[in-house]
């Protein structure tokens, strides 16, 4: 079965989350990914720790499968051959270093379009590629503060926490797949080869979404609630006898089902509670009247009750529990893969699933350089000038 993005070639000059999130979506659906790394070193992942499988990162693993591996040192001048025929074939550049590096390599979008019109640029940073903030720093951790997340991320009166992914990163690189199959849509219907300019902090304020819109409406400045929800009440986590249970009452039908599945009937139609915008304003209330019945159970007792009941609830699994799940396992969101040093290696699966085009997890993460030589020879270098750019560490 093809894949939908089969005969799409992608130049990945980008390394850590962001970018390797972004190559690995459009690896999965079929585009061939050559990842260019730095001799030696590689991608900066190849090196956060631990755990490391058989020397190979495990963080490195998680969003590198399906790519093609090839070592190039972009500061040497003898790479700038290679550089360029790689640009003549590619359909998409993509890369996420700090605005202005591109220049310095004589490949910003102005230079590699005179080379290749018809190719897509995707440009991920910080900030993006204008603004007062275009040359700062955009880690995860800054973005998600400056991008609003962590100031509505935690418990009442408690520090900012931030989400327990690199989400910022994660935002972007989704963004900018997003964005670079609409440009090959673009193109494909007559359109142009162009520019995509990704900033992490544009994604994580497009995500704000409706505590942006509460802000915007009221002038309000959101705060923390836990597991809580802003604008529905109950929605959030409950202790349990023993642990933590997930409870999502997302309407006022559903407020009676909860109610009578906890047997709290006396209080379901109060005017205090009875409306959804009556248990937001009185929040503190009905929260403490429910945590005291929700504590007489264990968590499994409840999720039976509100199951049967038809109230939305849910566990709150550690790693553990996630992978070993029945709808998780079903859904092939776990896939094994053969490393080609590290053996047998675990990685998520694909979330998207199309009917007729599915996506396909073929090939493991590479190791540093694998495909070097295979990419060389297609490009047309012998087997001499391959063993000599080796030996002067171009490659």
């Amino acid at each position: 079965m093809v894949r939908p993005l089969e005969g799409i070639k992608v130049l990945d000059l980008s390394r850590a989350l962001a970018g390797p999130y972004c190559t690995m979506m459009l690896a999965d659906m079929g585009a061939e990914v050559i990842k260019i790394e730095m001799p030696e070193r590689g991608d900066d992942s190849r090196a956060w720790s631990p755990p490391f499988v058989e020397g190979e990162s495990a963080y490195f693993i998680s969003v590198n499968r399906n790519k093609k591996s090839m070592t190039l040192n972009l500061k040497k001048e003898k790479s700038v051959e290679i550089i360029h025929r790689l640009i003549n074939q590619a359909d998409v550049l993509i890369e996420n270093f700090r605005p202005g590096t591109m220049e310095k390599l004589s490949l910003s979008y102005d230079e590699v379009k005179e080379i290749n019109p018809k190719i897509i640029y995707c440009s991920i940073s910080g900030f993006g590629q204008d603004g007062p903030y275009r040359l700062l720093p955009g880690m995860d951790q800054v973005l998600q503060g400056m991008g609003g997340l962590m100031s509505i991320t935690g418990e009442p009166g408690g520090p900012p926490v931030k989400v327990g992914v690199a989400v910022a990163d994660i935002a972007g690189g989704m963004f900018a797949a997003y964005g670079i199959v609409v440009a090959l849509f673009n193109r494909e219907t007559g359109g142009k080869g162009q520019m995509i300019d990704i900033s992490l902090l544009d994604c994580q304020v497009a995500w704000l979404t409706y505590r942006a819109g509460s802000f915007f409406a009221s002038g309000e400045i959101p705060k923390p609630l836990g597991s809580g929800h802003p604008v529905i009440v109950p929605y959030q986590a409950f202790k349990a006898k023993d642990v933590y249970v997930n409870v999502a009452a997302g309407n006022d039908q559903l407020w009676q089902k909860f109610c009578k599945a906890l047997g709290l009937e006396n209080i379901m139609n109060e005017q205090r509670f009875a409306t959804n915008a009556m248990r937001v304003k009185n929040r503190e209330e009905i929260i403490e009247i429910i945590g005291e019945v929700i504590r007489t159970k264990k968590a499994d007792e409840w999720l039976k009750i509100l199951t049967e009941a038809g109230v939305p609830c849910g566990p709150i699994y550690n790693m553990d529990k996630i992978f070993s799940d029945p709808q998780v396992l079903h859904r092939e969101m776990v896939k094994e893969l053969e490393h080609p040093t590290a053996g047998k290696v675990k990685v998520t699966g694909i979330p998207s699933k199309l009917s007729n085009t599915p996506g396909e997890i073929l090939t493991a993460p590479p190791v540093l350089g694998q495909h070097t030589k295979e990419i060389l020879s297609e490009l047309g270098f012998k087997e001499i000038e391959i063993e000599k750019l080796y030996e002067e560490k171009v490659i």
